[in-house]
């Protein structure tokens, strides 16, 4: 083990002196008080008048000083030959040789910053040297054992394929502390731990986020999260109330494990996109009340005082896609696929941008920079963080609503475009809707030439019962299309002239697709 490594497991010189064993010697501290937290890698009884270069660093030193005894230059040399070698401090008991401390080495102790400690009755050295060296032990023993023990808990849980959520669980359960993942901008990416300690440390991110190393005392613990000459983030340890060895322990540990975790993850979803599609689908389920998670959008980089939110769903597009478009236009946005094929945006605007004209330039930059007609859906704009789920909600049945409906939408589509197809989506789950479409399409679902018949229905109804317009879509000549109009209205036992059987057939059929999903 190096010296440094020893000093991560050392005891202060202040915890020393507050062990029981030495009270009995009545120690009183005579020099250099301010510097009683020097790292004791080891107590080793010398009475050498040049211990000093016998040392390594970090000793603290217990001697009668029998052979300094009426030798002032030698008592001051004795003094600077400890500190030039590093040593946490002088333990000197009076006795025969010193009645009382001597001021010269008092003097010279502080000047060094050395602290010195004499004992006022006998002590036995040997009883103080045994307990020390049996608590260094042991706390290296159990550092090493802490280490071990996380590190077969993480790797085990990487071998399995366990999201990254396990892992940042069972650091938080190592280190009985809230644990956060940032990455190089101090977003946060993914917490763990109790969630009103999550909660209050979020609460107050963006003051203590950049702050350096432990903060205010109270055991913040960081590590770097890199790989390859490449750094992305940092993994922290909120509050751990262990000494700081074993934090930077716990810490060196969980970021090889996340480091590898993500090098294994390859072309998986990055730490940025599960951060805002966990956020995003907590909104969404309404399982998690959305005032609690606002410290979490907060943290996670979004604006949230004094915003206009404006939900927003982009089908058919990816992710990366989408949020180069937000980028280059420079609006703040969490952005995540919660549906196949459908990428959710919570944009964040200042109250005095307007909601609708920047959605529908968005939607115009969208389809202008990725060449596609991708189709964007959106609910209604919020100022209040409270109504924020709704509005998801609202973005994402449109969405689904859409999709197989006819050309003609507009470049933002709203709940009011899709007026009964939305509605059925809506009511889809509902059993007696499905009922209902079962009972009206059966005859025509049961047929062998099922498969043929229903697009030509599907389309038909969709272009308000146009009889060239369907031949045509369908490539086909009239005589045939109405070859099969005959063959559905009699498999239906329905007149598809007559508007209110055509109707009741179009919102079954609507409401079989919806349940199938097409």
């Amino acid at each position: 083990m190096t010296l440094e490594t020893a000093r991560e497991y050392a005891l202060s010189v202040r915890q020393i002196l507050a062990l029981d064993r030495i009270a009995a010697g009545d120690p009183e501290v005579i020099a250099a008080a301010d510097h009683l937290d020097n790292p004791v890698r080891w107590v080793h009884v010398a009475e050498a008048a040049d211990v000093g270069v016998m040392l390594s660093g970090g000793e603290m030193i217990l001697t009668t000083g029998v052979l300094l005894a009426g030798d002032v230059r030698g008592q001051t040399a004795y003094i600077e030959s400890l500190y030039r070698a590093e040593a946490a401090a002088l333990v000197l008991g009076l006795g025969r040789a010193f009645p009382a401390p001597p001021q010269d080495m008092r003097r010279a102790a502080e000047r060094y910053g050395l602290p010195m400690v004499v004992l006022h009755r006998p002590f036995p050295f040997a009883e103080l040297t045994e307990e020390v060296q049996s608590r260094l032990v042991r706390r290296k023993y159990a550092a090493v054992s802490l280490s071990e023990g996380i590190r077969t808990a993480l790797t085990g849980l990487i071998t399995a394929g366990a999201p990254l959520q396990s892992l940042l669980d069972e650091i938080a359960a190592h280190s009985a502390c809230p644990v956060v993942v940032t990455n190089l901008a101090h977003r946060v990416l993914a917490t763990a731990g109790e969630r009103p300690a999550v909660d209050d440390v979020l609460r107050d991110w963006d003051r203590i986020a950049r702050q350096p190393g432990e903060i205010d005392g109270e055991g913040w613990v960081r590590a770097g999260l890199g790989g390859r000459g490449e750094r992305w983030g940092s993994v922290v340890l909120c509050g751990y109330r262990g000494d700081g060895a074993s934090g930077r322990l716990l810490a060196a540990r969980a970021a090889e494990a996340l480091v590898l975790h993500r090098m294994l993850a390859g072309s998986a979803a990055s730490w940025e996109e599960q951060s805002a599609q966990c956020l995003l689908a907590d909104l969404v389920s309404g399982v998690v009340p959305a005032r609690q998670l606002l410290p979490r959008a907060r943290a996670a980089g979004l604006p949230v005082n004094l915003r206009t939110f404006v939900p927003l769903v982009v089908r058919d597009l990816e992710p990366a896609q989408v949020e180069r478009v937000l980028r280059l236009l420079g609006l703040s946005g969490l952005i995540a696929e919660l549906a196949e094929n459908a990428t959710t945006v919570l944009l964040s605007l200042a109250r005095d941008q307007a909601a609708d004209p920047l959605a529908a330039h968005f939607a115009a930059r969208l389809r202008a920079e990725t060449g596609a007609r991708a189709v964007v859906t959106a609910g209604p704009a919020r100022t209040g963080w409270d109504d924020v789920p709704e509005a998801l909600r609202e973005a994402l049945h449109v969405a689904e609503a859409v999709a197989g409906a006819p050309p003609g939408l507009p470049a933002v589509v709203r709940l009011r475009d899709v007026r009964l197809r939305g509605l059925v989506r809506l009511l889809r789950d509902d059993p007696r809707v499905q009922s209902f479409a079962e009972r009206e399409l059966d005859g025509l679902l049961c047929a062998d030439d099922a498969e043929a018949l229903l697009p030509v229905l599907r389309t038909y109804l969709a272009t308000g019962r146009n009889k060239s317009r369907t031949a045509q879509l369908h490539h086909m000549s009239r005589p045939a299309l109405y070859r099969r109009l005959e063959t559905i209205e009699t498999l239906l036992g329905v007149a598809l002239d007559d508007f209110e059987q055509a109707a009741s057939v179009h919102i079954a059929l609507l409401a079989h697709d919806a349940q199938r999903g097409t």
